[in-house]
């Protein structure tokens, strides 16, 4: 009986092990085919057709031919060149904005949950509803931020039409739009640093720009990290108001890289040249988080 007993042991365990297995695959089941059919196989078709070069009345061809033509095309370098300047110009205001927020408001009370929820208001406002609103408060001589400035004797800007100031007007409203949103992330990790290392701090005649470097800084290194990759893919994906509001003009000075997919794929119907495009952006976005949050994270040092 016991040698029975001894041998069935294993045996009971590996059936167990193996009924763990095969619920665990049945529960992941659904999203795992979800995952496949809109996520992984759309990421694999696009790669393959970045590769695939079809002209019109001709078979299609397999080779970079698409990538040569994308970085000679001077419009993809104008959108390159106009998504960096959109990126500095949104994630570092809306970054610094959104810490010194959360910073002033970290404290429970009336007031502050007040204030709170009006910076949190742009949030709710869908983009493209926000873009028409910034429209009118943009329309030359009639607009709202005319209207303020002949006061003072200045005369109309033609705010969205100038090459000079239209992308400096979307970058306007993208701030405007996520400082409150990123805040609450803020909130959250100042919630999680502990009371007691400020108390200790101040104990030992710390002031508080001491107390922000050397506690606080540090320690919001994690919710930094996560922000920023947040922030940068807000950067590539939101044309909403860049469609509503300039329409990638005037002279290609608000085009970003994803409408510059859009008019390829949509407007030019040249499939080849949008792929590789989203695949040079895809493929600079990863890297770009990847480096962020190594670099993050080697100056954060957790302790129990």
């Amino acid at each position: 009986m016991d040698q029975t007993a001894a041998l069935s042991l294993p045996i009971a365990r590996t059936w167990r092990s193996a009924s763990s297995w095969r619920l665990a695959a049945l529960l992941l089941a659904p999203s795992l085919i979800l995952l496949t059919a809109f996520t992984y196989w759309p990421v694999i078709g696009v790669t393959l057709r970045s590769f695939t070069e079809q002209r019109f009345g001709q078979k299609p061809q397999w080779g970079t031919a698409n990538y040569g033509r994308l970085f000679d095309d001077p419009h993809f370098i104008t959108a390159v060149q106009n998504t960096l300047s959109y990126a500095a110009g949104t994630i570092v205001p809306s970054l610094a904005l959104a810490l010194g927020f959360a910073l002033a408001l970290r404290e429970s009370g009336r007031l502050t949950a007040v204030l709170r929820t009006v910076l949190v208001m742009p949030l709710l406002i869908p983009l493209v509803a926000a873009a028409a609103l910034f429209v009118f408060i943009f329309l030359p001589g009639g607009g709202l931020i005319d209207w303020h400035l002949a006061k003072f004797g200045m005369a109309a800007t033609n705010w969205l039409g100038s090459p000079d100031l239209a992308l400096g007007a979307v970058i306007f409203i993208t701030v405007w739009k996520n400082a409150g949103y990123y805040m609450l992330f803020f909130l959250a990790g100042l919630a999680g640093i502990p009371e007691e290392y400020h108390e200790a701090a101040k104990i030992d005649g710390a002031g508080a720009f001491t107390r922000f470097r050397r506690i606080t800084w540090p320690l919001l290194g994690p919710t930094l990290g996560f922000v920023s990759v947040i922030a940068l893919v807000n950067v590539l994906v939101q044309i909403d108001h860049i469609i509503v509001m300039t329409g990638g003009g005037p002279s290609d000075s608000t085009n970003m890289i994803l409408y510059y997919i859009y008019q390829q794929a949509e407007q030019n119907m040249d499939t080849g040249l949008a792929s590789a495009a989203t695949v040079v952006c895809v493929g600079a976005l990863l890297a770009l988080a990847l480096v962020g949050l190594r670099s993050l994270e080697r100056g954060i040092h957790y302790e129990s």
